[in-house]
C-alpha cells in the first residue's frame, strides 16, 4: 500500500528525483511492515547508517565498500554498461581508487618501494574490430603483495605506491613494471566489513590489478584483471569475477622481472547522441 509520505513526494515533486524517492520510501516502508523492528533495533540501525558516514575519510570510502559488498555496485555496472559481445566488462571501482595518480611514460614502474615480486605488465587497447587504439587513457591501481592497497597504509607505502597513468602508443600497446598483487580481504575494521562477516558472508577477493580505460569515441571501461589460478575467483566478495576478465600471471625466466601479465582490453564505440537530445 502506498505510504502517505510515498503520495505527498509525488503529489508536490516532479522529474527522476521523485520517481525514485517514492520507489525508495515504499520499499523502505514495506521492509520496516515487514520485519516490524524494536525501537532499540531501529536506533541500532541508525547508529549503523551513522557508523558507515564515520568510517568514510578521504582515503577511504565506506559506503562505496558497502555498496560493492552487497553486490550494488556491480548490478548498477551490468545496467548501465551494456556492451557488444567482446567487449571488455566493467566492473567496479572499489573503495580505494584515487583519481590523482601520477602519470608516467611507457616502461615506468609504479613500484615506489621496491617490495614485492617484480611483474612486467603489457596491456593492448584495441576497437571490436581488433583495430588498435592510440592515445587511450590507461589509470592502473592495485594492493601490494601483502594484499593492502596505498591509501590503506599512508604511514607504510609511499604515496600513491602501485598506481599510475599511461597512454597507449600508435599500436595501442602500453607497458609498465609493478609488483605481483596478493589476493586480500576486503577491510573487516569498519562496519561495511563486520556486517558481511557477521552473516558469514565471503570476504576474500582473488588477486587483481583495477584499470580505467578511457579514448575519444569509445565507452570508458572500469574494470579489473583477475588472477585465473587464484582460488578466490569462486567466491569474490565483490561479485566482479568474469571469465573474460581472467588473466595468467605467467612465471618468466628473468631473475629480475620473475612475473609477466599480457592482456587485451576491447572498447567499444560510445553511441551517437541523437539529434535534439540534450
Amino acid at each position: 500500500m502506498e505510504s502517505e509520505v510515498a503520495r505527498r513526494i509525488a503529489r508536490v515533486g516532479k522529474g527522476r528525483l521523485t520517481t525514485a524517492m517514492v520507489e525508495v520510501v515504499e520499499q523502505v516502508h514495506r521492509i520496516i511492515s515487514e520485519l516490524r523492528p524494536t525501537r532499540a533495533e531501529w536506533r541500532e540501525t541508525i547508529r549503523y547508517l551513522t557508523a558507515i558516514g564515520d568510517a568514510t575519510t578521504d582515503n577511504r570510502q565506506e559506503w562505496v565498500l558497502l555498496a560493492d559488498l552487497l553486490g550494488a555496485s556491480v548490478l548498477v555496472e551490468k545496467i548501465n554498461s551494456r556492451r557488444p559481445v567482446g567487449a571488455t566488462p566493467n566492473a567496479p571501482r572499489g573503495p580505494f581508487y584515487r583519481a590523482d595518480a601520477p602519470r608516467h611514460s611507457n616502461g615506468a614502474n609504479i613500484c615506489l618501494d621496491g617490495v614485492g615480486e617484480p611483474l612486467s605488465v603489457k596491456g593492448r587497447v584495441v576497437d571490436l574490430d581488433g583495430c588498435p587504439v592510440a592515445g587511450a587513457v590507461v589509470e592502473t591501481w592495485q594492493a601490494n603483495g601483502e594484499g593492502f592497497f596505498e591509501n590503506q597504509q599512508p604511514d607504510n607505502q609511499p604515496d600513491c605506491n602501485l598506481r599510475g597513468v599511461f597512454k597507449t602508443d600508435a599500436r595501442g600497446e602500453f607497458d609498465y613494471l609493478t609488483i605481483k598483487p596478493a589476493s586480500y580481504f576486503v577491510p573487516m575494521d569498519g562496519p561495511a566489513g563486520k556486517l558481511l562477516g557477521a552473516l558469514g558472508c565471503p570476504l576474500r577477493r582473488p588477486a587483481n590489478i583495477h584499470f580505467i580505460v578511457s579514448a575519444d569515441g569509445f565507452e570508458s571501461v572500469t574494470t579489473q584483471v583477475f588472477d585465473r589460478v587464484d582460488a578466490a575467483t569462486i567466491e569474490d566478495a565483490l561479485y566482479a569475477v568474469r571469465p573474460n576478465l581472467l588473466a595468467d600471471f605467467k612465471q618468466t625466466r628473468r631473475k629480475d622481472i620473475p612475473w609477466c601479465l599480457e592482456f587485451t582490453f576491447v572498447m567499444a564505440r560510445a553511441p551517437k547522441t541523437p539529434r535534439g537530445a540534450a
